[in-house]
């Protein structure tokens, strides 16, 4: 079941929210400083291409850093990424058939907003990450 709706995710939203992470990462990752941030938005970009199977944790080592580099992301590129997710989201919520698709465009709106100090595990092992 994941496989089909990860494909027709893929279809509707997911390569178009890929491509924005895309663009995202590498223009943030022109600077040296905004490498980390970059890596970030490839590494959500991908869970943005293929959602379903896949859920964020916290990491338990994230510290001072990652709590100052996500309010630079949210200044720098998560606002407009967020904003991305809640327009795909509420227009793929119009329909019935669309309510997952909706649904994991919100569930990806808190990672789009504060990626670093999370980390992208299987949903059959939320806690391995722990």
């Amino acid at each position: 079941m994941k496989t089909i709706l990860n494909v027709i995710w893929l279809v509707l939203s997911g390569f178009w929210l890929f491509l924005g992470y895309l663009l995202a990462g590498v223009l943030l990752c022109i600077t040296i400083i905004g490498i980390p941030f970059g890596i970030a938005a490839f590494r959500i970009g991908v869970y943005a291409l293929w959602p379903f199977g896949y859920t964020t944790v916290e990491r338990q080592d994230a510290g001072a850093p990652s709590c100052v580099g996500n309010v630079l992301w949210l200044v720098l590129a998560g606002w407009w990424l967020t904003l991305a997710h809640i327009v795909t989201g509420i227009a793929m919520c119009i329909t019935i058939i669309g309510i997952p698709f909706g649904i994991a465009n919100f569930k990806l709106i808190p990672v789009s907003l504060f990626p670093l100090g999370r980390e992208i595990v299987s949903t059959d092992q939320p806690f391995a990450a722990r």
